[in-house]
């Protein structure tokens, strides 16, 4: 309960895992069938890059701040096209949580479920999206939350889980959270985003998820510097369940620019590939 995103907000964390959720939200809004989402762990939806958060740690600078800056190819910045639409709709001085996104991209007969159960954070939440009718805020643990809302009655869904990874059982919380949405709603598509910080960690996390019953489990991972311990937050992942169908070349494109932009120094690597091929 003391993780607060707001200290963390833009960097290149964030960058990947919007990125990321930019493009399979556009994947799977091209079916003209209603789709839901629930967004597992909220936060606020978005950040004052100003604040006295962000300001504190500037780890933006090395997120959205070089992103910002980066020149890319035409193709690889179509790709990157509703994600800069986004920040160029909020501006300089804030910065879009995967709530703000989902918001922005949902159509008028989609639905979404943002949940966060910190107290103060879940009243910013409500006051800012309560008012849109597609938009429902709940306040419970995060593995209920998936207990309670899947199956969606609308047969196709996008569950994102984002959870701080600061208790010694989070690893384990996310598989079950995995475990409990694909055994509710087979075809879920689900996000998971983790951060690079021990090497023996993010293989065994590695390890469990590619025992997931799941129709392709995607691995997306970018690394700005090389890990070692005691170093802090050297990359990040985004583990893809039941990928929309199109995001493994589009991912192939924009993790090795991500990686190049950046990177620190000449140091940046985007890692993508099968944990379980597709059927």
């Amino acid at each position: 309960m003391n993780y607060r995103h707001a200290y963390h907000a833009g960097n290149h964390g964030d960058v990947l895992k919007h990125v990321l959720l930019t493009r399979v939200l556009h994947l799977m809004l091209r079916k003209d069938k209603p789709l839901a989402v629930l967004d597992a762990h909220a936060g606020i939806g978005r950040y004052e890059l100003s604040g006295v958060e962000a300001f504190k740690t500037g780890e933006w600078r090395d997120g959205i701040g070089k992103f910002q800056a980066a020149k890319f190819d035409p193709h690889t910045d179509e790709l990157f096209a509703p994600y800069r639409k986004i920040l160029g709709a909020l501006g300089l001085r804030q910065y879009p949580g995967s709530p703000e996104i989902i918001q922005r991209m949902l159509r008028p007969e989609d639905r979404a479920i943002f949940n966060e159960l910190h107290p103060e954070d879940v009243e910013l939440l409500r006051a800012r999206y309560a008012h849109d009718p597609r938009l429902r805020i709940t306040q419970v643990d995060a593995l209920q939350a998936v207990k309670t809302e899947l199956p969606f009655k609308e047969r196709r869904g996008l569950l994102v889980i984002d959870p701080p990874y600061e208790g010694s059982d989070e690893d384990e919380r996310v598989q079950r959270m995995v475990a409990q949405a694909l055994h509710r709603m087979a075809q879920t598509v689900i996000m998971v985003w983790y951060p690079v910080i021990r090497e023996e960690r993010v293989k065994a996390l590695h390890n469990a998820l590619s025992d997931s019953d799941a129709n392709g489990i995607l691995l997306c991972e970018l690394r700005v510097r090389e890990a070692f311990a005691e170093g802090g937050m050297a990359g990040s992942g985004v583990v893809v369940f039941n990928p929309p169908f199109g995001l493994l070349e589009e991912t192939e494109v924009m993790l090795p620019a991500l990686a190049k932009a950046l990177g620190v120094g000449t140091w940046g690597k985007g890692d993508v590939r099968w944990l379980k091929a597709a059927r």
